[in-house]
């Protein structure tokens, strides 16, 4: 009888450490740090939530502390250590060898699921320049030791260190080329929003955190195919679509790639060309998870990062609470909650439209607030 082998690769175990700081939204970044690690997979062998009284240069946290969870990694023979802050490349390099593991920050777990993201041409330049900007810092580590070598005659340079600056030219060249590709996106997408104004047609930009329903509002209100799950960054482009709420109202929707608490200013820069969508768009509309018990820090990343995208192009100017585009805020998974529920959220969220996507509740209420605004535009 012919053997059968499991050709499936097993799930990778990470022990995943989070510092808890006494501020409200910790459990909210724990509960993220475990859904970045779910979506890529991982098997969670263990969380670790920690209160860091000492701070070190070496470990960012006191080395007792640091032997400590080290020892607790190798016990539960983990295959490596996932950090819910981002240790500077020579902390990452100490843990690493404390603890025999390779060490994932924050940072890198979510460059990670992009990478697995990517479908179009778009989103892998931007990808890839999120990567290089992250690992160029981090190239040090793999030459510390050769470059303390002196080889040759006196005053030349060793072996690791010519490696080194020849790896580290390499990487800013490509960095270069994939800044040029990307401006180039950029300006096909400015000539494509000026033919948009020509045609008096308005944008709609469906922003909000990652996993709140964009793309499935896309796709109930368009008829779009866009892939919709219950996965962290399941977008990644700008998709749009026409829309028409009404015969003779036709506006374009906009799916745009997920928000999260404290985006890598990388991903921020690389993903400027789609993420300026929103910042550029007429009309946003905000959809926020009314069963998650962090809405209201989550309405706050998202306006905060539409903050950032204004601050460095120039945009509309975008205030702390509120922005300078129309914005219609929508409380989707409605479903998931009791009326008494859903009427406080309303309360809290002023004019805001309670939907299920899911359930198709709520829609005609948001279709007519569409054309409520779009009309208020045209006057």
């Amino acid at each position: 009888m012919q053997k059968l082998y499991e050709t499936k690769e097993k799930p990778k175990k990470a022990f995943l450490v989070s510092i808890i700081t006494g501020k409200p939204n910790d459990d909210a970044k724990g509960g993220e740090l475990e859904g970045l690690a779910k979506t890529l997979e991982l098997e969670i062998a263990a969380h670790e939530k920690i209160r860091v009284r000492e701070k070190t240069a070496k470990f960012g946290m006191g080395s007792g502390k640091a032997e400590e969870l080290s020892n607790k990694a190798k016990e539960m023979q983990v295959d490596l250590l996932v950090f819910d802050w981002n240790p500077s490349p020579s902390q990452q390099r100490n843990w690493e060898e404390l603890s025999g593991l390779p060490v994932v920050d924050r940072q890198e777990l979510i460059i990670r699921i992009f990478a697995q993201r990517t479908i179009t041409r778009e989103a892998e330049l931007q990808v890839r320049l999120a990567e290089l900007l992250y690992f160029l810092p981090r190239l040090t580590h793999k030459y510390v030791d050769l470059s303390r070598q002196r080889g040759g005659r006196y005053g030349t340079k060793g072996a690791g260190e010519t490696k080194l600056e020849t790896d580290r030219r390499k990487i800013e060249k490509q960095i270069n080329l994939l800044e040029k590709e990307i401006e180039q996106v950029r300006k096909q997408r400015k000539t494509q929003r000026g033919q948009r104004k020509r045609n008096e047609m308005k944008v709609c930009a469906i922003v909000g955190y990652t996993n709140a329903g964009k793309s499935s509002l896309l796709n109930v209100l368009t008829g779009a195919d866009v892939l919709a799950e219950d996965k962290l960054f399941c977008t990644l482009d700008a998709v749009t679509r026409r829309f028409q709420p009404v015969p003779g109202v036709t506006v374009l929707l906009t799916d745009t790639v997920g928000f999260i608490r404290s985006l890598p200013h990388s991903l921020i820069k690389a993903f400027h060309s789609t993420l300026e969508e929103a910042a550029l768009a007429d009309i946003l509309i905000h959809i926020l998870d009314a069963s998650d018990p962090d809405i209201e820090s989550n309405y706050e990343t998202t306006i905060n990062v539409l903050r950032e995208l204004s601050d460095t192009k120039g945009a509309n100017a975008l205030e702390t609470s509120s922005i300078d585009i129309p914005t219609i805020t929508v409380l989707n998974k409605i479903d998931r909650l009791s009326n008494s529920d859903i009427e406080e959220l309303q309360n809290r969220f002023p004019g805001s439209v309670a939907v299920s996507i899911k359930n198709g509740i709520g829609l005609d209420m948001l279709k007519n607030k569409i054309i409520e605004v779009v009309n208020q535009l045209k006057n």
